[in-house]
């Protein structure tokens, strides 16, 4: 199950309550017609690629194999005019077809089927919502993806088939009509923002919901959405492993904080739509897994129960380390408290010599 946490100094305006059941109960209300998300990159680390800047597994943090003068250069527009063999060698690595949609990209899927998408902004340069199934002209990529290519130079659009042949062997695509290199349509550090980002922003004032997923929240001016819809009418629910920028301070803000996966299953368990997401989510099976015997709903359980496991095994670890704590605090407290005068009846056998000392763990911690 996913932490929660709310700020209950407050009481909610628009949901009975901050928690999973009233959120559920609101989805399923007539006042929900327009749902917006916000993803980030939490959202696809389940299909196994990684973050940017999570300490040690980002990716920004595993790129020095690739010899650059500092991680962000894969992503600059002119390191890349000067030596694109390191984007090239990344894209290698994160090419679309390699990675199968996860829960939450069905969940985006679902809302669709529901008639309740407005419209999913996405931080991911993955495709995986398309992959999921969502509409295109339901998807604004904030900061581009791997769709779709073009010259750095003439702007000419290049073909996908040959872009993934030349991305597949590692070779460097240029122009056919001025020899440019050929760049996805990422948005690269010193490009501008695609012009169908700017022209979306307006549609967060017609959203009646706000949901966040699997973001940091700190890459503006993407970040920045979550202020733009309304205070008094629009709930926001944050699903991400921690609290980000100003999530909890509105009286309908929601902190669903967990795994997005397991927090979108919890939430679809409440609105009765688990069959369906997992049914979704088997149409996103890759051929490979099929021929594996590695996909399907099953293979997606076994690995959340694998993680629900870890993280019991975690809490349980640090609950007796606490205990342990507590025992050693309360033993120290007791050798220092002035013995209490006793009457002759009482036995005096013990002595201090016979006490047992803290662990030796817990001696070193206090």
């Amino acid at each position: 199950m996913s932490r929660r946490r709310q700020d209950k100094t407050w009481p909610p305006k628009v949901l009975k309550a901050r928690d999973t059941p009233s959120l559920a109960d609101y989805i399923k209300s007539d006042k929900c017609k327009n749902v917006v998300l916000m993803l980030g990159a939490g959202v696809s680390t389940a299909a196994g690629i990684p973050d940017f800047r999570s300490p040690k597994t980002g990716l920004y943090a595993n790129l020095a194999r690739l010899k650059l003068p500092y991680p962000e250069a894969v992503f600059d527009i002119s390191f890349f005019r000067k030596n694109p063999v390191p984007f090239y060698n990344l894209a290698h690595e994160l090419y679309p077809g390699k990675f199968r949609p996860t829960l939450s990209h069905s969940f985006v899927r679902l809302l669709n089927e529901k008639k309740l998408l407005l419209k999913c902004f996405t931080q991911n340069i993955d495709t995986l919502e398309r992959l999921a199934g969502v509409p295109d002209d339901k998807i604004i990529e904030a900061h581009g993806s791997f769709a779709t290519q073009r010259c750095i130079e003439c702007k000419t659009e290049y073909d996908g088939e040959l872009m993934k042949k030349h991305v597949e062997e590692k070779k460097i695509a240029r122009c056919d009509r001025c020899k440019g290199l050929i760049k996805p349509d990422i948005v690269f550090f010193g490009e501008p923002l695609p012009s169908s980002f700017i022209n979306s922003i307006p549609v967060l004032e017609e959203a009646d919901l706000l949901i966040i997923m699997g973001t940091s929240l700190t890459v503006h001016p993407f970040a920045a959405l979550a202020d733009l819809v309304s205070h008094d009418k629009c709930p926001r629910a944050l699903i991400n492993l921690d609290k980000v920028g100003d999530l909890g301070h509105r009286p309908d803000d929601v902190l669903l904080l967990g795994r997005c996966d397991h927090v979108v299953l919890d939430l679809c368990k409440e609105l009765g739509w688990e069959d369906r997401l997992r049914a979704l989510w088997a149409e996103t099976e890759l051929e490979t897994e099929r021929g594996e015997g590695g996909g399907g709903a099953d293979g997606q359980e076994n690995k959340e129960e694998d993680e629900e496991e870890k993280e019991r095994e975690e809490d349980e670890q640090v609950q007796t380390e606490i205990d342990a704590l507590t025992a050693a605090v309360a033993e120290s407290l007791k050798i220092a408290s002035p013995p209490a005068e006793k009457s002759p009846e009482e036995d005096t056998s013990e002595s201090p010599e016979g006490q047992s000392p803290p662990p030796e763990s817990t001696q070193e911690k206090l």
